[in-house]
């Protein structure tokens, strides 16, 4: 008797070029293009779309009615071979819609062990970083750079061409125009600093050490200064050194959108 399992692709339509790795799971009415490689051991449900150009990795989840690598949302795209790469081990829950890249970097990029929530939307040449977590209906327009371990909350918007520095969460339904440091929590409107990360970098294995000397630096650049070039000799001068002292200013001297604002806290 023929095995009508998920491995043989029953009623799924994959191309005959497909690269399609070991113990790959393909779900019934899948669509799968040319030129697509699919890691070992990735399980790809009912009716999800992966267009060509598309790069996933070994052990990842794509749930019902995801479009994973549909051309970009942009009018200056002239049909350019690019790429959307997903790691290994990343989730993708159901209805994401996940685009390749265009010729300013030609590929988008999705960091190992990523959660994306259903619903999220990752445009054109964004780069999202390891252990990331996106929330149900977060989007990221074009461009945009997420650093490794950052959570994006529910609903949140994230202009084109932000970066979001490491180990960082953002809170949801925030409208994130301007770039966010590492280490920090986010969220009001407009987005604003409310603290350090404190319980995320705690989980993730900082020392208290390591943490104080954070809160010291972002004391001088969101509550003590309200210029940013001023709190940067201040920190330069005052916060003992470290990696993470280190990380905060390089994040900040290289940011082009220019960092999110303290918070003002109203009498």
């Amino acid at each position: 008797m023929e095995d009508n399992s998920m491995n043989h692709y029953q009623h799924a339509a994959v191309h005959p070029k497909a690269r399609i790795g070991k113990n790959v799971k393909i779900g019934p009415w899948a669509h799968i293009e040319e030129d697509v490689v699919i890691g070992d051991n990735t399980t790809i449900a009912a009716n999800v779309c992966i267009m060509s150009g598309t790069r996933i990795g070994k052990n990842c989840q794509i749930f019902p009615g995801a479009i994973v690598g549909a051309i970009p949302q942009d009018l200056k795209f002239n049909g350019e071979d690019t790429t959307l790469e997903i790691g290994d081990n990343v989730i993708i829950r159901e209805y994401c819609t996940l685009n390749r890249g265009t010729r300013a970097n030609y590929k988008t990029v999705i960091g190992n062990n990523c959660l994306l929530m259903a619903y999220v939307h990752v445009a054109h040449d964004c780069v999202i970083g390891e252990h990331c977590i996106l929330a149900n209906n977060a989007t990221l327009a074009g461009h945009v750079e997420i650093e490794e371990h950052v959570i994006v909350g529910g609903m949140t918007a994230v202009h084109q061409f932000v970066q979001i520095g490491s180990f960082s969460l953002i809170g949801g339904g925030t409208l994130l125009n301007k770039d966010v440091p590492p280490y920090v929590r986010i969220s009001r409107y407009p987005a604003s600093y409310i603290g350090v990360n404190t319980v995320g970098l705690r989980r993730k294995g900082f020392s208290t050490t390591e943490i104080r000397n954070i809160q010291d630096v972002y004391h001088q650049l969101f509550v003590e200064h309200r210029n940013v070039s001023k709190a940067v000799k201040s920190i330069d001068l005052k916060i003992e050194d470290s990696v993470e002292k280190q990380r905060i200013l390089a994040f900040v001297r290289a940011s082009k959108n220019g960092v999110i604002k303290g918070l003002n806290k109203r009498k």
